[in-house]
């Protein structure tokens, strides 16, 4: 009889234990912390920001050592190990590449970059620097996208021709994703999970072709493409700040297919159904970021522990794929100025 994997994640709470700076004490950084907090070991102990205030703040709801007031002041702290960059996209470059100056390893909150040549710099400098850089693309991290993982490795879809993944959200305009200046619309935020998805199903794309609608004069609202392998194999992938959409995710095989319930980047379940009439399901609890960020975290501990230098289930050439999807796309619609300019 056919059955499921168990997921082979390690539980979290055997990692090495490493000291973590918080770089930008947004809301996602709230979320890393706490998970942190709730299911690891792992010790967060200082928090940056370019306002002293916030980073009291912060310090004070997480019960953190020390705040600083600017970031070069965390990143000359010699009790830090690691830096979680959780600033803005367009600040993610360059606050990876004073992390790993600083001679520090680094976690980025996703995207690495707002784009795959910038993205690809942290990863070089890291490589010269001999500390670790990563991506937290925390979904690929999950106990649940590891058995979907060994699922498809397993071949008992058959040959995979067919992917369709959307991640949509409605944002009124007085959201910092309407802000052109901080690389808004959907592609950066949403769309890395639908994009990273694809990649890691269908690897590099041949060919992609995409159509964008407009939120307004200055701003994407909503993107769809068809992005093809070299033997035409084809993925959908939708991403939209316009409207709330499923968010699921389905990977068809010649023998079954594989749907992923929605939110299908954050913890749950999903369901394997072959053309021979077996039906297969994976339970997880449904969960959001907090039951979840930390997975990225100690699989940095753990490498960093290795000394490698990045992550195997996530590494720096799978987040550069990713954006230079996103970059394709955004070429095609002529989202070129702004924080993109270099």
């Amino acid at each position: 009889m056919i059955s499921l994997p168990g997921s082979m994640v390690p539980d979290p709470l055997d990692a090495p234990v490493l000291r973590w700076g918080i770089l930008g004490p947004g809301w996602i950084a709230h979320r890393f912390v706490e998970s942190l907090k709730k299911y690891s070991t792992q010790n967060v102990v200082a928090v940056a920001s370019r306002n002293q205030a916030r980073a009291d703040e912060f310090a004070s709801i997480h019960s953190l050592e020390r705040a600083f007031g600017d970031y070069e002041a965390l990143l000359q702290d010699p009790t830090i190990d690691i830096v979680y960059v959780a600033t803005p996209h367009t600040e993610h470059h360059a606050c990876a590449m004073a992390a790993i100056a600083a001679g520090k390893h680094v976690l980025v909150e996703k995207p690495l970059a707002v784009d795959a040549p910038r993205a690809a710099e942290i990863g070089a400098a890291a490589a010269r620097a001999g500390v670790f850089a990563g991506e937290a693309m925390w979904t690929k991290f999950l106990p649940k996208f590891d058995v979907l993982h060994q699922v498809l490795a397993s071949g008992i879809l058959g040959p995979i021709r067919t992917v369709m993944v959307d991640h949509g959200e409605f944002f009124t305009p007085d959201h910092r994703i309407y802000d052109p200046a901080l690389a808004g619309g959907p592609l950066l935020d949403l769309g890395t999970y639908d994009a990273s998805f694809v990649h890691s199903v269908l690897g590099a794309p041949a060919s992609i072709t995409a159509v964008g609608q407009p939120a307004n004069d200055e701003l994407n609202g909503q993107v769809s493409a068809i992005l093809t392998d070299s033997d035409g194999n084809q993925a959908v992938m939708n991403t939209t700040i316009l409207s709330n959409t499923p968010t699921t995710a389905t990977i068809c095989g010649r023998d079954g297919t594989l749907t992923v319930d929605g939110p299908f980047f954050m913890p749950g379940s999903f369901t394997v159904d072959l053309t021979d009439g077996t039906s297969l399901e994976y339970l997880e609890e449904k969960g959001v970021q907090v039951d979840g960020l930390h997975f990225a975290a100690v699989d940095a501990a753990r490498n960093i522990g290795r000394g490698q230098l990045e992550s195997s289930v996530h590494s720096i050439s799978d987040a550069v794929a990713t954006l230079a999807i996103i970059d394709t796309i955004r070429e095609q619609l002529g989202i070129v100025d702004g924080p993109f300019a270099r």
